[in-house]
């Protein structure tokens, strides 16, 4: 079955099945995550500090 711009379902599988094995060896090799900052008391905004950073860490499945 041909799309209107050519591309099929096996050019899409096909690049699925190259692309999820180079994101996977890009997430183990980058596992280095950087600091949380310092909160700022001004700001209104949610912010990425320590605190955040472990909310979302116990709210993952």
């Amino acid at each position: 079955m041909k799309t209107e711009d050519g591309a099929t379902r096996r050019d899409f599988l096909r690049l699925a099945g190259t692309t999820a094995p180079a994101a996977a060896v890009a997430l183990a090799a980058g596992g280095t995550e950087a600091e949380a900052n310092a909160p700022d008391l001004a700001s209104e905004k949610m912010q990425d500090t320590a605190h955040t950073r472990a909310y979302f860490a116990s709210a993952r499945f």
